[in-house]
């Protein structure tokens, strides 16, 4: 695909890929705690990131400065961003579950924000939408 001054593009988002010191815990700890559909070459895709909320299809990319404490840890590379139903309801049960949750939730006109770490110590956003 081209653009209006006739030079190729990029569609849209392939991937989120991450380092993992151990992929395959890593890919049952996202399958068990926020229900991912890992397959057995390790990753997810298709119907993982096509969401039935109503909610337009979309991702976002952002570059940030290299001391931004958004990511948690300053050795980690990248982030996950991942869109939720109930911010709330999920960081209960991911609290029940035994992941390490933060406390502090944002909530904004951007929707609510909150924060907790994988199984390998990776900080990773849970957002949920604002209505309308």
């Amino acid at each position: 695909m081209t653009n209006d001054a006739g030079r190729h593009k990029v569609l849209g988002l392939g991937g989120v890929f991450v380092r993992a010191r151990n992929p395959e815990a890593l890919g049952a700890w996202y399958r068990e705690h926020l229900g991912f559909d890992v397959h057995d070459f390790g990753g997810c895709f298709g119907a993982m990131f096509n969401f039935a909320d109503g909610v337009p299809d979309y991702q976002l990319w952002t570059a940030f400065p290299t001391d931004t404490k958004k990511f948690g840890s300053a050795t980690q590379p990248n982030m996950l961003n991942l869109r939720v139903a109930d911010l709330d309801g999920l960081l209960a049960q991911l609290r029940a579950g035994g992941v390490t949750v933060e406390e502090k939730v944002e909530r904004s006109e951007y929707g609510d924000f909150g924060w907790c770490l994988d199984g390998e110590g990776n900080r990773v956003e849970l957002w949920q939408p604002p209505k309308g």
